[in-house]
């Protein structure tokens, strides 16, 4: 396998899980706004959605969308438990955070990086911001990770997530459950070894 990735965007969480399944691949980075990848190869003939991350199969076929991606690693290695059983009410669960994460954190985070954005569009994304952030720190309570005891792929996007928030000068110091669930998952070994590899570490 290998994965198309650019250091500490939301390819960031599919390298985790990688990591974590102690899996077999390859990564290459990608310049997102040339398009093209360290190899120097034309990206958008392996994702023509121009975007990371995108993971090719082993028999050549291309998966991208990260939550998508992620339940599939984590379904090569069950034994894991990086994912509840497929079809039990566990999963489905999973499947709502990571769609949470995807809807209401990483899209709300768009703005700050996007250099056409007004000032509007940014204040009712931070608005966003602290009302779903304030959700998740209040379900986290009494938890080390959002589906309970065990380390899941919905924990390796909430922290991919939450690490953006330093760039876009978003404080969490007050969502005390999340800087704890941060800093536990950062000091996870599969965790630094990706962010190693992205120069993040």
């Amino acid at each position: 396998m290998k994965l198309y990735y650019k250091p500490g965007a939301c390819s960031l969480s599919p390298h985790i899980v990688l990591e974590e399944l102690d899996l077999s691949y390859e990564t290459e980075a990608v310049d997102l706004q040339t398009k093209v990848t360290a190899g120097g190869a034309d990206f958008t003939r392996v994702n023509p959605k121009g975007y990371v991350p995108a993971l090719v199969l082993d028999g050549g076929e291309v998966l991208t969308e990260g939550p998508a991606i992620v339940q599939y690693l984590a379904d090569l290695a069950p034994e894991k438990k990086l994912a509840p059983a497929n079809g039990s009410l566990a999963r489905y669960q999973l499947q709502s955070w990571l769609t949470f994460i995807g809807t209401e954190l990483h899209k709300s985070c768009s703005p700050f990086f996007n250099p056409a954005s007004g000032d509007a569009w940014r204040a009712a994304a931070q608005a966003n911001l602290e009302r779903r952030l304030g959700y998740v720190d209040k379900e986290l309570a009494g938890k080390a990770y959002l589906m309970g005891e065990d380390f899941s792929v919905a924990d390796a996007y909430l922290f991919t997530v939450l690490g953006w928030m330093g760039f876009i000068q978003f404080d969490l110091s007050r969502f005390a459950n999340l800087t704890a669930f941060q800093a536990r998952v950062a000091a996870r070994p599969a965790v630094q070894a990706a962010l190693k590899a992205e120069g993040l570490a």
